[in-house]
């Protein structure tokens, strides 16, 4: 059964990809679901990719901390800020890793440039004692955003044989119309 998800080629099971792809990728549709699964495949993803957003997040928290204890905060309240936007920038990171196999491939793009320029967007307005008004922080996050989106749109479909969910649509071959 063809669903909107499988049409669009958003999934990461081998069996409802055409059957050219599916034979391309050769031991690896094979493999899935016929051996013991590891702890990280399990869940779709790999230890690896769990690791990036928690580390990012980490050294988004301690960032928070600097950019604030710079600008003139109190130690205990600038730790406190790093340790809340670690938690919520991992928490988002860890959701948008998980569910980005199901995502089409603009649809995640736009995911990590929200993502990216509202991080930026925040610690820009942390930034000095008066801090830059509220407009140049939404303007700094949606510029950088952008540019996230667009970084994140070429990585993504220049790397489609990496992507978890394989082309983004894949073409079918032509037949010709039976009146012809």
């Amino acid at each position: 059964m063809e669903t909107p998800v499988h049409r669009h080629g958003a999934t990461a099971d081998a069996r409802s990809q055409p059957t050219s792809q599916a034979t391309s990728r050769g031991s690896q549709a094979t493999s899935r679901g016929s051996h013991a699964k590891t702890r990280g495949e399990s869940r779709g993803t790999s230890t690896t990719a769990l690791a990036v957003p928690v580390a990012a997040a980490v050294l988004y928290g301690l960032w928070t901390t600097f950019v604030d204890r710079t600008s003139g905060s109190s130690l205990g309240h600038a730790w406190l800020l790093g340790l809340i936007a670690a938690v919520v920038s991992g928490v988002l990171g860890l959701a948008l890793v998980r569910i980005q196999s199901t995502l089409v491939t603009e649809v995640r793009a736009l995911s990590y440039g929200v993502l990216f320029g509202t991080a930026i967007g925040y610690l820009y307005s942390l930034s000095g004692p008066p801090g830059p008004s509220l407009l140049e922080s939404v303007r700094m996050g949606l510029v950088m955003g952008a540019v996230m989106f667009a970084v994140s749109l070429y990585v993504f479909r220049t790397h489609r044989t990496r992507e978890p969910h394989g082309e983004h649509r894949p073409r079918r071959t032509h037949r010709p119309h039976p009146s012809h």
